[in-house]
């Protein structure tokens, strides 16, 4: 039977408020982390994409906050501006929702700082941010460090990492001592959990083992071809799918704009989210990729990191990350919120090594896949996926198409 949050002794307001939201249920990371939480203990949690992490701890964070008190009274750290923007929208919604008078603001580098020092003015009881201008500004004396009392670690995999450790620990410093310390990941490996128990006291580690460490609602495929054949094959699964809203993933941010300039020749609504890209701009692209306006968003690892963006159907690898986990990352973009979802990569002969990395790494099956006459078919039994471009060679029959988001019939030819 399942737990419901006025069980997490959660206070009706914020339950009345996640209801508006058509959240009526606690997922099992909340319902693992709520309790300790507000117990005021430090916490590493790690539970699969779209497992509700970011509820795991901005309940707590509500309850414990007295909102009476005009100051600053947590700290979120989350290594991409794209997260943070999402966390913070995620603040407001609650607040608005229950009523809870909980202020919020963002705190991020390659922004006009004395904007920011103006919002901090304000005395905001959340900030969430990056490291480098948390850091700063605590150091201005801009923002309180000594009135927080709980600071959250967001895709801690990736800010615990030797680039990252040292500007945490440099946040982390400059809070008092019986201040709350919570990690939060999708993936995180026994070094990150060292790491984070170091700057712990007495951590619960709370570790939610999926029966499957891939979301089971996403099916994940492959197509082969010539490395220069990629956008085309892409360009023709998009006419064959018609995905309202997908994710095309690129090893090298340089070549964001080049792939997406290619797609926008072919009249497909693509935007790239780039990393030298204005605050404006990037905000621009989401919000047209959120609200259907853009198809396809062009993005890197980085850029997408930690991104929840309702209804993506569909993954698209035109490169693959050497790093198993980034493909989890990756794929965990879609089927969200028990929808189902798609992940298909676009590799050439050599790069279906890694594809056999992660089934064995995820204990999944990548199922191989061509286009035939527009439609999306499996390879012929007894016959390996071709080498040289999948729409050129192509005169197998037509089987069963397993697109679970598109409307394509099955024919026989």
């Amino acid at each position: 039977m399942a737990i419901s949050f006025d069980k997490l002794e959660l206070n009706s307001n914020l339950i009345e408020g996640l209801k508006k939201e058509g959240i009526n249920e606690p997922t099992d990371i909340q319902v693992k982390t709520i309790p300790l939480a507000l117990e005021n203990k430090d916490i590493i949690g790690q539970s699969q994409t779209g497992s509700g992490k970011t509820l795991a701890y901005l309940l707590p964070i509500f309850q414990k906050i007295d909102s009476n008190k005009k100051e600053m009274q947590a700290i979120i750290l989350a290594p991409t501006h794209e997260l943070v923007m999402q966390i913070d929208r995620q603040i407001k919604l609650l607040s608005q929702n229950s009523g809870a008078p909980i202020t919020s603001t963002t705190i991020i580098g390659e922004v006009n700082v004395k904007r920011q020092i103006e919002k901090l003015k304000k005395k905001p009881h959340i900030i969430i941010g990056s490291t480098g201008r948390i850091f700063q500004l605590i150091k201005k004396k801009k923002i309180s460090a000594h009135t927080i009392k709980t600071i959250v670690i967001d895709e801690g995999d990736r800010l615990l990492d030797k680039n990252n450790l040292a500007g945490v620990k440099d946040v982390i410093k400059t809070t008092m001592r019986d201040r709350q310390l919570m990690v939060f990941s999708a993936t995180i490996n026994e070094k990150a959990i060292n790491i984070a128990k170091d700057l712990m006291k007495n951590p619960e580690v709370i570790k939610i083992e999926d029966k499957k460490l891939v979301n089971p609602n996403i099916t994940h495929m492959y197509l082969t071809t010539e490395q220069r054949d990629k956008i085309e094959v892409l360009r023709k699964l998009i006419a064959s799918i018609k995905p309202q809203k997908a994710i095309v993933f690129i090893n090298k941010s340089e070549e964001i704009e080049i792939t997406t300039s290619k797609l926008q020749y072919h009249h497909i609504k693509a935007y790239g989210i780039y990393g030298n890209a204005s605050k404006e701009e990037r905000k621009k692209t989401l919000e047209g990729f959120r609200s259907g306006k853009i198809q396809l968003l062009i993005a890197s690892d980085i850029a997408a990191r930690g991104l929840d963006v309702k209804g993506v159907t569909h993954i698209f690898n035109l490169d693959l990350p050497e790093d198993s986990k980034e493909y989890l990352h990756r794929a965990g973009r879609t089927g969200r919120s028990g929808e189902l979802g798609t992940a298909i990569s676009i590799v050439t002969q050599k790069e279906t090594s890694l594809i056999r990395m992660y089934e064995k790494d995820f204990n999944i099956k990548i199922e191989a896949k061509e286009i035939y006459k527009g439609k999306i078919i499996d390879i012929r039994k007894g016959k390996s996926a071709p080498k040289k471009s999948i729409n050129r060679h192509s005169n197998l029959s037509t089987k069963k198409s397993i697109n679970r988001h598109s409307n394509l019939s099955t024919k026989k030819h």
